[in-house]
């Protein structure tokens, strides 16, 4: 009898973890290039989950100074070139949504110069700011949503 239940136990488990696998397997998504181009023609947002976010950048002219305090931003540079400034200080900063501040610029930051194919990463609570753009900029972007909050 313990033997059998044990069996039993073990099978279950075993359905369990093969079900669960399949259910993964199931939600995978698949983003043709035909929309994600067209996407890219306004920029805007591809998918948002309760753990991260995907959106397709655009950009012809500066920004605002964004921090995000529950948000870890992975930019991938899709084509062009511009000026983006990290860390320093937001000047005239304002809460525009629960987690979210903008600001005019920022003082003391370090400028880095992104081009096609760079991918950088910005932590939580970090002001960012895309200073200059020369011409078309187009990214995509991955914000991890904080799980700790």
């Amino acid at each position: 009898m313990k033997t059998t239940l044990l069996f039993l136990a073990y099978i279950g488990t075993t359905l369990t973890f093969a079900c669960a696998a399949e259910e993964k397997a199931s939600q995978v998504l698949h983003f043709d290039h035909e929309k994600v181009a067209a996407l890219f023609e306004k920029g805007g947002p591809l998918l948002t989950t309760n753990t991260f976010k995907i959106q397709a950048g655009r950009r012809t002219s500066p920004g605002e100074v964004e921090i995000h305090a529950h948000d870890t931003d992975i930019f991938y540079i899709v084509e062009g070139s511009a000026t983006f400034v990290t860390g320093g200080t937001a000047i005239e900063p304002k809460i525009v949504s629960e987690g979210e501040t903008r600001a005019k610029e920022i003082s003391g930051g370090q400028a880095r110069r992104l081009v096609k194919g760079d991918v950088i990463v910005i932590p939580t609570g970090v002001p960012h700011w895309f200073k200059e753009v020369d011409g078309l900029f187009l990214y995509c972007v991955v914000k991890v949503v904080d799980q700790k909050r």
